[in-house]
């Protein structure tokens, strides 16, 4: 049920703020965040699966085993406090942590975290793949995932590493909702997903306050939360896509933080007093994409051509500097298995020889859509100057962040300016995403970049993506996955070009805000103000 006085509260404070013209204070119990939130489609942990609403589902649910705001480098217990693995019989045995409620007070059953998945399975929602990848159907999921007591057994089918299948189990759609106060929100058999799409039902440091699409989401402080009652009673984060704005009212001291700045805006704040920058090394790659639903995209020489029209040098020593690094492989600069080679340039004179030589004409017209937020626009523009150097000539069409995906999950784009970050932190993530489409029919939805650009991958490509996930040795696998980068770079119809370093600018009294490499690892449980 929607907090009326939370709804009232941060509907003034949005509001005085947004007006203030002069100095202020936030409350000292309070984060006031800046920052453009109209990616979010949903906030049920069952379909949540943009960056924004990742974040939100990272602060307010847990999953049994997690990657913790206190060292998002190492999986560590959170709902379950040990797991026994048993690789031969493909199972893993959890114990639950004792006393743990969710926000409605109920207390945290392994029926709950049967119920979760389950639900998961059953919605079959854009992540649940990350789950059913276990082998899990809704078929077979009663037998696949039981309860005993305060234990939970999970079975899973396929050779797999068990840190791969631990991995999945710490992703964000294996969060663990309150099956009993779902359930009886469940209006015509949706299993409670409109009811999630409006309240929260977790067991997190913060429950939802006020969520108003692309305008505010405020968090509630859990005074039960298992790790410690975090600092800050309130989270309150404004929708402002606009970067002047956010730097102008941290400066006036209006908001503790801004997310979106552009590069010149984050410059501007150098020498600004009782206001400091941190930097975040990002998992998530920005590329191009080539819709296989587009005639005039099919044909590969349009894929190596594009390769040499992106200004790579120039963009991330320009307008981008200091927040993308030039990064052309699918998996991430700083996890194992990561290819750093970067074997494509600017050369608009030989992108027109490749088109010429397999007799492609030109010019190619092809409308790309964007995010319409900083950065991004600035981005497409670039691309579209120098894109044109070579024969192809791009449109750009901008939407809202929850516009631009949608319609790329409905494959009804030409040409795609985007970002994609693991799913969870195993290079098969990406590699299922950029190197492996089981069936590319239009009604077999895969929230993949290859099926979302219809795009059937060689079967050996295929073969190779699996049989990377099945192998047990550690070093030979990650040397597969080298293979695979390599592979895409050279038969992909997709253009990697970046990856991401977060700024993110803040007042100098914020002391303990953690954004990890994905936004599953953003918490402000942590958070104090000195």
């Amino acid at each position: 049920m929607l907090n009326l006085k939370t709804t009232f509260i941060a509907g003034l404070l949005a509001s005085a703020l947004a007006l203030s013209p002069v100095t202020a204070a936030t409350p000292d119990n309070m984060l006031v965040v800046a920052q453009n939130i109209d990616d979010i489609v949903t906030i049920d942990p069952a379909s949540a699966y943009e960056f924004s609403s990742g974040e939100y589902v990272a602060n307010t649910y847990d999953t049994l085993v997690r990657y913790d705001a206190t060292d998002t480098t190492v999986l560590a217990p959170a709902l379950a406090t040990e797991w026994t693995v048993d690789a031969t019989a493909k199972t893993v045995t959890f114990t639950l942590r004792d006393g743990v409620k969710f926000h409605s007070g109920n207390p945290v059953r392994a029926e709950d975290v049967v119920g979760s998945w389950t639900r998961v399975v059953a919605l079959d929602k854009a992540p649940s793949f990350i789950l059913t990848q276990l082998g899990w159907t809704a078929d077979n999921i009663a037998e696949m995932v039981t309860a005993e007591g305060n234990t939970v057994i999970v079975r899973y089918e396929g050779d797999f590493a068990p840190s791969f299948v631990l991995n999945v189990l710490a992703a964000r759609p294996a969060s663990v909702v309150d099956m009993q106060t779902v359930m009886a929100n469940e209006v015509d058999g949706d299993m409670g997903h409109a009811w999630l799409n409006k309240n929260s039902a977790g067991t997190g440091p913060f429950s939802l306050g006020t969520y108003r699409p692309a305008d505010i989401l405020s968090l509630d402080a859990n005074p039960d939360y298992y790790q410690g009652r975090p600092s800050m009673d309130r989270i309150v984060i404004q929708h402002n896509p606009e970067g002047a704005t956010q730097r102008l009212q941290l400066e006036a001291g209006d908001i503790d933080m801004a997310k979106d700045l552009d590069p010149g805006q984050i410059a501007g704040l150098e020498g600004v007093d009782g206001v400091r920058v941190e930097t975040y090394p990002q998992a998530a790659v920005h590329w191009v994409s080539f819709n296989q639903k587009t005639d005039s995209l099919t044909d590969p020489a349009v894929w190596e051509a594009a390769r040499y029209l992106v200004d790579y040098q120039g963009m991330a020593n320009g307008m981008l500097k200091g927040q993308m690094k030039v990064h052309q492989a699918f998996w991430p600069d700083g996890f194992p298995g990561a290819l750093t080679d970067t074997p494509f340039n600017y050369d608009p004179e030989k992108a027109k020889q490749i088109l010429a030589d397999a007799g492609v004409e030109t010019p190619i017209n092809v409308t790309m859509d964007v995010i319409s937020a900083p950065t991004f626009v600035e981005m497409a523009q670039a691309l579209q100057a120098s894109f044109a150097k070579g024969g192809i000539n791009l449109e750009i069409i901008a939407g809202t962040g929850a516009q631009v995906i949608t319609k790329y999950r409905a494959r009804t784009h030409e040409a795609m300016l985007l970002y994609w970050g693991p799913d969870f932190m195993d290079p098969h993530s990406n590699a299922k995403a950029f190197a492996f489409n089981k069936d590319n029919s239009d009604d077999k939805y895969a929230s993949t970049t290859t099926w979302r650009n219809a795009w059937m991958p060689p079967a050996e490509m295929n073969a190779k993506t699996m049989a990377a996930l099945g192998e047990q040795d550690a070093d030979k696998r990650l040397s597969m996955y080298l293979e695979l980068q390599k592979e895409t770079q050279a038969e992909a119809p997709f253009v990697i070009m970046f990856q991401a370093i977060k700024q993110v600018a803040m007042r100098d009294n914020i002391k303990g805000f953690v954004n990890g490499a994905t936004s599953d690892y953003v918490f402000y449980r942590l958070v104090e103000k000195e």
